[in-house]
């Protein structure tokens, strides 16, 4: 059936960071599903979420802006989005799309605009050992994507998996897929520094095996988790493939931010503006303009994705992003977008920096319940990772960086006409508490009970004034 623009399909996935993903050079095989379908399109290797979490980065990715146009840094967002900004179903609405959101509410902000908002149990089944997520969104996305299918109208489709995100619980057998030892040896003391973190401990416990001693087996049960949602996306594309339209949709693979793991002691979450949390996936397949297995080294970032599926599709609406589209990268007319740029958290803890190809500067606007400096360097190259503070070592460098961030910030208050709002996100934790003076007060304040509770946060991340 013949549409004046192709249809659009965006799998955006909760919590995956790419380095986890075998197409992205992870030695485990996650995601073989998704590999084969990389081979047709494009793979981008330098793709940030700058501005954690999923609030604000589901912000940038749909709506072509920064924070700055948007005004949306916080989990826990309050109000509209900035005055005059248009998401991507709106303006796809007004070139005669249908629009549907399966997994994404309609009080977030972000997702302002769809024609339709169909949920799934995303949550459920928490007692019984395992969350078939994927499974439970196809049941609804399935038979939504056939309803969409048969209209003359092209179609955006959203799609937001939640596998990856905590608890990590897949079905069988991809719980055990990657992990093969005792997760309760006495002798492995990994996790003891976990359930000692007593704002998180009681969430872990919730959902995690009694007795659990080994940290190898959480980061398993994510990959896994991972792995188990590949399998279920490979029947989305095969529908697409039997439906006759694989073709003539642009489906794209991405994440609102990564996840930390084991990592810098933000245990299984995604805070902290370390790259395990700010670098995600993009994987854009269109036959009809995109050529078949290239891989895209330059930097890009979420607000650049809606001028390029705008390009793609051939639409011009009149609207100056703060992104620029993909396609001059993809032919090499262009090596990359900005390789420095300004990077947010305002989730569990409240930072801004700035990250250059070298070097990242990372400022705490408020001391951290990690009891963590207020001001982190990482050389980039020298230590990828991000494992060795030399703020004390280098305050030239801090120095420079704090300069070409204040500068940033500067520029783009003058341009917008807004302030950052970093600084002005009031109650930002959901706690009453505006500012925390010390990290004790964080450490002692913050909190998650248990699985009902963090699912009871996430529903409530949106809630207005």
């Amino acid at each position: 059936m013949a549409r004046k623009h192709p249809n659009i399909l965006l799998i955006g996935i909760d919590s995956l960071v790419s380095t986890h993903m075998s197409c992205y050079g992870y030695h485990r095989q996650t995601t073989p599903h998704i590999d084969r379908f990389a081979e047709g399109g494009v793979l981008f290797e330098n793709t940030f979420s700058p501005n954690v979490p999923t609030t604000s980065g589901y912000a940038c990715m749909l709506t072509g802006m920064d924070i700055f146009s948007t005004q949306c840094v916080a989990l826990r967002h309050r109000g509209p989005l900035g005055k005059g900004v248009k998401t991507f179903p709106e303006i796809l609405r007004k070139e005669g799309y249908n629009t549907t959101n399966v997994g994404g509410g309609k009080g977030n902000v972000a997702w302002r605009g769809f024609d339709r908002y169909l949920d799934y149990k995303a949550w459920g089944g928490v007692d019984k050992g395992a969350l078939p997520k994927a499974d439970a969104l196809n049941e609804v996305a399935v038979p939504e994507l056939d309803r969409l299918a048969r209209s003359k109208k092209p179609f955006f489709l959203f799609l937001r998996h939640m596998d990856p995100h905590t608890p990590y619980m897949p079905p069988k057998p991809f719980d055990r897929m990657f992990y093969h030892g005792n997760e309760c040896d006495p002798k492995n003391k990994s996790m003891k520094p976990v359930f000692n973190f007593a704002p998180f401990a009681d969430y872990f416990r919730s959902w995690m095996p009694p007795g659990l001693t080994d940290k190898d087996f959480v980061i398993a049960q994510y990959d896994g988790a991972v792995a188990y949602m590949d399998a279920c996306i490979k029947r989305l594309f095969q529908q697409l493939e039997s439906l006759g339209i694989l073709d003539d949709t642009i489906v794209v693979v991405n994440s609102d931010h990564g996840e930390t793991l084991y990592d810098h002691e933000c245990w299984f979450d995604h805070h902290g503006v370390y790259d395990v949390t700010l670098k995600v996936p993009l994987i854009i397949r269109y036959p009809k303009k995109l050529p078949a297995g290239q891989r895209v080294g330059g930097y890009n970032q979420h607000m650049d994705l809606v001028p390029t599926l705008l390009e793609l599709a051939g639409i011009k609406p009149e609207i100056k992003f703060d992104g620029q589209s993909l396609t001059s990268m993809i032919k090499g007319k262009t090596s990359s977008h900005a390789s420095s740029f300004y990077i947010t958290e305002c989730t569990w803890m409240r930072k801004h920096g700035w990250r250059t190809p070298e070097w990242k500067l990372i400022h705490a606007l408020e001391p951290d319940f990690h009891f963590k400096p207020e001001v982190e360097l990482y050389n980039l190259v020298e230590d990828p990772g991000e494992n060795r503070n030399l703020a004390k070592k280098h305050p030239d460098i801090v120095a420079l960086l704090e300069k070409q961030m204040q500068d940033h910030i500067e520029k783009r208050n003058k341009e917008t006409g807004k302030e950052n709002p970093m600084y002005h996100q009031e109650n930002w934790s959901g706690t009453g508490v505006d500012a925390f003076a010390t990290s004790q007060e964080a450490y002692d304040t913050l909190h998650i009970g248990d699985a009902k509770a963090a699912r009871k946060l996430q529903a409530k991340t949106a809630k207005k004034k």
